[in-house]
């Protein structure tokens, strides 16, 4: 059943939401120990500190006052996750030679994505692309951009689907820019 919008509420991601984030990643930190930081550090370090490594760095950053992103509730329960943030701040995508950045303009990035499974399929990806992007106008934003995988008519697991599929960025208003592999779309909203 889908969600009703006077069910929502979101929120940046604060040290006082940090028992919320934990509830909502589980013990084993989302998808195999990330806890979101896949974007945000070298391959090398991710694997190294997969799991308890990858929280304690999250930690770190929101203990630091960086806001890494938005927390989805569902009647006062966490829900949903959307890491969104300058582009800058995801060293990894910085580097990535696929998503590399198509021009200079300053964008925040939606990267990634986390729906607990009681609210998987009921609309709450598509609230917490509108929420993240809503959050980054807030903070300035002109552009936001996202890099969706193209299913290519495929099923995708949620692990495979974690930075979303294009047409549901492209049904919250994100226009192609730029098709950069047979799976990865660059996808962008212009706010101003």
């Amino acid at each position: 059943m889908e969600l009703k919008t006077s069910d929502l509420t979101f929120q940046p991601l604060t040290s006082d939401g940090w028992a919320d984030f934990e509830q909502l990643f589980g013990s084993g930190g989302g998808y195999g120990g990330c806890w979101c930081m896949w974007w945000r550090c070298t391959r090398r370090e991710f694997e190294a500190n997969s799991g308890a490594g990858n929280r304690k760095a999250m930690r770190a950053l929101v203990d630091a006052g960086i806001i890494p992103g938005i927390l989805a509730y569902v009647d006062m329960q966490p829900a949903g996750w959307c890491s969104v943030a300058p582009r800058e701040n995801y060293g990894s995508l910085e580097r990535s030679p696929v998503l590399k950045r198509i021009d200079s303009k300053t964008v925040w990035s939606i990267v990634c994505f986390y729906v607990d499974k009681s609210f998987r399929k009921r609309g709450l990806m598509g609230a917490l692309i509108d929420a993240a992007v809503s959050y980054a106008s807030a903070q300035g934003a002109s552009i936001v951009e996202a890099y969706p995988t193209i299913t290519l008519g495929r099923k995708l697991a949620p692990v495979s689907s974690f930075m979303g599929t294009s047409q549901i960025f492209l049904d919250h208003g994100f226009k192609i820019v730029a098709e950069p592999s047979e799976t990865r779309r660059i996808v962008r909203k212009y706010l101003k």
